[in-house]
């Protein structure tokens, strides 16, 4: 008989980057308020949040980081003119982004790291489990990633890491995770966790991505963490420790993800991410596809 662990109800989001990839385009505006066709990287990354039951959100922010907060607000200037053009379409859209979830918003005062960034969620978050969510990874809504990752940590308890397979070559450029199988086909028990190694050092070519489902014992850990790479406090190191002794905080568990992911942390990424989801929308993916095609056979 499996054991009923407490629900999931806190969705963290570390947004303190500087955004250094996307400048000069992030000299003034925030890198997770750039926008995937017509929305900001930023809203769909809530919107999984709360497609997965999480509607407590928190923003770990920093410096220039306001109009995050004022894109999850209400506009009533805005409104207003739209309700008197009598453009309903328009207005539910402005005003769908202030109604997703529960926002609330702490600032990360000293940039040092993903792993500093998730203990400034510990005064919220108190002692429950609770998902943490990168912006940079934007995961297709028909791949419900974070809700199968939840359904993992309430089954087995402490933490759950989304991974995928890459490349040996590419290992490099993330957290990396040695596993082994068990009796769930997407779900691996990790024993050990590795920042970004080289190809030859890599335990496996199961990367670490964006979004992860934590035991609150993390926080005990981060407080007591070194900074290790890049001069910088990892959650990897961590999540480490804990995958090394599950008496403190549990075991750690990751879901292999094959679904749809859109990397909007790299420019080339970018763009791809914006091509395939224009090409996918109802209203903008006929002609967009036809557009497309031409061009593609004109260059070619």
């Amino acid at each position: 008989m499996t054991q009923s662990h407490p629900r999931i109800s806190k969705a963290v989001i570390p947004a303190a980057g500087l955004g250094t990839r996307f400048l000069p385009a992030t000299k003034a505006t925030p890198k997770e308020m750039l926008p995937v066709v017509d929305k900001p990287a930023i809203q769909y990354v809530v919107e999984e949040a709360v497609s997965a039951g999480l509607d407590d959100v928190l923003m770990i922010t920093g410096r220039n980081k306001r109009p995050l907060e004022d894109h999850f607000d209400r506009n009533y200037e805005l409104e207003s003119a739209l309700q008197k053009k009598g453009d309903a379409g328009r207005l539910a859209k402005v005003q769908e982004s202030s109604d997703l979830a529960t926002m609330h918003y702490v600032r990360q005062g000293d940039p040092k790291g993903l792993g500093h960034a998730v203990l400034c969620a510990a005064p919220h978050v108190g002692n429950e489990p609770f998902a943490v969510l990168l912006g940079d990874d934007l995961i297709d809504p028909r791949d419900p990633l974070l809700k199968r990752m939840v359904e993992v940590q309430e089954q087995h308890g402490g933490s759950v890491v989304a991974l995928m397979e890459v490349a040996p070559e590419q290992i490099h450029l993330y957290g990396c995770a040695a596993v082994d199988p068990t009796e769930d086909g997407d779900v691996v028990k990790v024993h050990d966790l590795v920042e970004k190694p080289a190809a030859a050092d890599a335990p496996s070519n199961y990367a670490i991505i964006g979004r992860y489902v934590l035991d609150p014992h993390i926080f005990d850990i981060l407080r007591e963490t070194e900074p290790g790479r890049g001069g910088e406090i990892q959650l990897t190191d961590a999540l480490q420790q804990l995958s090394q002794d599950e008496k403190v905080g549990g075991p750690v568990h990751g879901v292999v993800f094959k679904g749809r992911r859109y990397d909007t942390g790299d420019r080339g990424d970018y763009l791809r991410a914006i091509v395939r989801l224009a090409c996918e929308r109802e209203d903008l993916g006929p002609d967009f596809r036809t557009w497309l095609r031409s061009y593609v056979a004109e260059e070619m």
